[in-house]
């Protein structure tokens, strides 16, 4: 599982990367609204990080289209769970600082919200056939 968690983050940077330079590039010398250049940027990531998945940590598994429609539901799920920690702290509880919504969004945010995907990358869009997923559990189990 290690190689798999490497895999998924390696990924996961690459993906960061590719939204993080298009948004700016949108938002600066394209001049684009923050919302549409941040859809945009999103749907670049996601892209990035479904194909390093499906080419890279998760290569040996079926792939199919259905597979990328899931794969963006569950990245759209771990961008709600960020705003949710934004939102709990910033108007639940009331840290308002730009340090503290770093800190929900971004920091807290953002672990709760790797390993929402991390799971749901796994476990819902490249998923083990049940027959190798027993096979697989009796070649990592520890039998003492």
């Amino acid at each position: 599982m290690g190689g798999e968690v490497l895999g998924f983050a390696v990924a996961g940077l690459a993906a960061y990367a590719a939204d993080l330079a298009l948004f700016l590039w949108l938002r600066g010398p394209l001049g684009q609204d923050p919302i549409t250049a941040k859809a945009v940027s999103f749907l670049a990531g996601c892209t990035v990080a479904y194909l390093g998945n499906a080419l890279g940590t998760y290569r040996r598994r079926a792939v199919a289209l259905r597979e990328y429609a899931v794969f963006l539901a569950v990245n759209a799920a771990g961008a709600v769970v960020q705003l949710l920690c934004l939102l709990v702290s910033h108007h639940g509880l009331g840290f308002t600082s730009a340090r503290a919504d770093t800190v929900s969004g971004l920091g807290l945010g953002m672990v709760l919200a790797t390993c929402l995907r991390f799971w749901g990358t796994r476990t819902l869009v490249f998923r083990i056939p049940s027959r190798e997923v027993a096979e697989e559990e009796a070649r990592t189990s520890w039998t003492g």
